[in-house]
């Protein structure tokens, strides 16, 4: 029965990571089109209203396609992950039902209101729901992050009878010290991801001469935000994350960073291969002492490494997560580069007339979903081989009684699911790209 637990964590990460394009999206969409809305406000300019109501056509076939996959995703919790819900469920799903109540109910009723009640707002009321939207959308992110916080960093809990976790205080759960960095660092993410979109989509409209108006203002505002977001990712809240970790999470910190012995003045792996069989890095580019400073603000500080660390304690993958981590910080660096360029030829005014740098915008479009998908991969792999930190091992939180042929048949259900419903995102999208912000 055991075989089952490797098709039980295969399908849990194909399905979250399909359905978590879709949140990224959304929750990366909701400040830009806040910001349009205030400025559609504050000018009375129609050009702003044109593109808020493009993007919100956009938020909506995204938050569709999020609660179609986000439901199945949930059911896993009883159908594959039983013991992990018997056990956890009694704290995780005080968070998980405060998601759906209030946030979800929130975002999708002020969606529907923007989407469907234009000629019933006002343009106050226009962007009061829009504020609510961002609200609901953030608050969504929130419920979500104190739910893998608590998975990560347990707090707040009393132990029952049956190995059954209890909850001790709802306020605990939702202050969990690790949820600061986590959450701010996800949703500066998801908003790299929306402007990103955002700029992708106007450099589209530029290079095809079509919506040039548009075109503009949709770059000019993915170009601010995304910069303003990546800053922000690098420091401080991927610092305060990485500074987290280490302090809480060693063996996850020491295969982030592929360290296998503990060091003084520690170096940081910017690119190495890690070799399981000899504990080490093969062809290491490093930069001495810089991992001890960054971690510890000293540059002879003591790192702790694996081998300082049982190694029925490591994650079940160290190098998956050290690839994953290494894409993710990666890409960042890329974007920042990316986005610092764009905005200096913005500031001098040639932004529009660099045909290059509009292609490297578009182009980049696919890059923000993968190097979050990597920072999520570092996260949940990292965390192995607890299903929750210190107190449930994964391989006692699947369901015994489900057949690996059962998870097998069921996962490659979702394979053929999920990609009709990939389709049918790229088309309706790619239609509404095609009647541009003008249209009805």
């Amino acid at each position: 029965m055991n075989s089952a637990l490797p098709i039980d964590r295969l399908q849990f990460a194909f399905t979250i990571t399909f359905h978590y394009i879709f949140p990224q999206i959304t929750m990366g969409l909701a400040p830009l089109i806040l910001i349009l809305k205030t400025q559609a406000l504050r000018t009375g300019n129609p050009r702003y209203e044109r593109a808020a109501r493009f993007w919100l056509r956009i938020f909506g076939i995204s938050f569709a396609l999020g609660v179609v996959t986000g439901i199945p995703m949930e059911f896993q919790f009883g159908t594959n992950w039983a013991e992990f819900s018997r056990s956890a469920g009694g704290v995780i799903g005080q968070t998980l039902a405060m998601e759906g109540v209030f946030a979800f109910f929130l975002e999708s009723s002020f969606l529907g209101l923007l989407l469907f009640g234009e000629k019933r707002l006002s343009p106050r009321g226009h962007w009061t729901a829009a504020l609510a939207l961002f609200l609901g959308s953030w608050l969504s992110g929130y419920f979500i992050i104190a739910t893998n916080a608590w998975m990560q960093h347990p707090v707040a809990y009393t132990n029952g009878p049956g190995g059954q976790f209890g909850l001790a205080s709802l306020w605990g759960l939702l202050s969990n010290s690790w949820v600061g960095w986590e959450y701010f660092h996800n949703m500066l993410g998801a908003v790299a991801t929306g402007s990103f979109l955002m700029a992708s989509i106007g450099a589209f409209y530029l290079l095809s001469n079509r919506a040039t108006d548009s075109g503009r203002l949709f770059v000019r505002t993915g170009v601010v935000a995304g910069l303003i977001a990546v800053l922000l990712l690098v420091f401080p809240t991927g610092d305060g994350e990485s500074k987290r970790v280490a302090g809480e999470q060693p063996a996850t910190f020491a295969a982030m960073e592929g360290l296998f012995y503990s060091q003084a003045g520690a170096p940081i792996a910017i690119l190495g291969q890690p070799d399981m069989t000899q504990r080490r890095l093969d062809n290491p580019l490093t930069i001495p002492r810089v991992l001890s400073f960054l971690t510890y603000r000293r540059w002879a500080a003591q790192v702790k490494g694996l081998d300082a660390i049982p190694e029925n304690q490591w994650p079940d993958q160290v190098p998956l997560v050290y690839y994953s981590y290494h894409i993710m910080v990666g890409l960042g660096t890329i974007f920042l580069a990316v986005l610092a360029i764009a905005a200096l030829l913005l500031w001098r005014g040639s932004l529009f007339d660099s045909r290059p740098m509009l292609w490297a915008l578009m182009l980049a479009l696919p890059f923000p979903f993968i190097a979050n998908t990597a920072g999520w991969m570092t996260a949940e792999v990292g965390r192995q081989p607890w299903l929750i930190y210190s107190l449930m091992r994964t391989n006692a939180g699947f369901s015994t009684q489900v057949s690996s042929g059962n998870a097998m048949f069921t996962f490659v259900g979702f394979l053929g699911l999920y990609a009709l419903l990939g389709l049918l995102f790229v088309f309706l999208t790619w239609r509404e790209i095609e009647r541009g912000p003008e249209g009805a």
